[in-house]
């Protein structure tokens, strides 16, 4: 089976990380209207995607949008699945303490 090489989606970008110090430029800059999303993006290296989704997180932090939740009710929410989380495990090691010493006291 012969494959072309080359021919196929881009390789995916490594995943980076960056501060929000460096997030609140970008969202500054497309703030002021005077390039787009995309001559943002294509300055910096970054993808337009990222830049439109800090610029929304930015406008709902701001109270300028309501469609979505604000940065301190995502670590919120992320801190109460990593909680409910344990909790299951929890729950699940207990249940399974329970069958154990069942079937022993027997």
């Amino acid at each position: 089976m012969f494959i072309m090489q080359g021919m196929g989606k881009k390789p995916r970008r490594p995943r980076r990380a960056f501060t929000p110090e460096f997030k609140a430029k970008i969202v500054e800059v497309c703030q002021r209207g005077d390039r787009t999303f995309s001559q943002v993006a294509k300055d910096f290296d970054l993808t337009e995607t990222a830049v439109r989704d800090w610029v929304k997180q930015a406008d709902v932090d701001a109270g300028v949008r309501t469609d979505g939740l604000t940065s301190v009710e995502r670590e919120e929410l992320a801190a109460l699945r990593r909680e409910n989380r344990r909790l299951r495990e929890d729950v699940d090691i207990l249940k399974r303490a329970t069958a154990f010493f069942a079937t022993e006291t027997r």
